[in-house]
């Protein structure tokens, strides 16, 4: 009788362990980047016409110490929604970068 108790302890710990790994967070951080450098001009892209796909542009991506360019993808389409690329703007006397995002019509 006590090993049944045992591996039923056991077993309700090993469901409990995982019912808790298995919650979805609910926290979302957002990480953004701030700088003082205006980035570079951006560099021009050929691109053609892919049905069900959406030409991503590309963009300049601070590394800690410089601009490095990131090239233009293709990315599927999303129906009912506008692809926004990456980009800076600027704030203040600082550049600000957005992330890429799709925006429901």
């Amino acid at each position: 009788m006590g090993i049944r108790r045992l591996a039923g302890a056991c077993f309700a710990a090993a469901l409990a362990c995982v019912a808790v790994s298995a919650t979805p967070a609910r926290a979302r951080a957002v990480v953004g980047v701030s700088i003082g450098v205006a980035p570079p001009p951006l560099r021009v892209e050929r691109f053609g016409v892919r049905a069900g796909y959406v030409w991503a542009p590309g963009y300049w991506r601070w590394n800690g110490a410089r601009h490095v360019w990131v090239g233009g993808t293709w990315v599927v389409a999303r129906p009912g929604h506008r692809y926004v690329g990456a980009g800076w703007v600027r704030v203040g006397p600082d550049w600000r970068f957005h992330r890429a995002r799709w925006v429901r019509l």
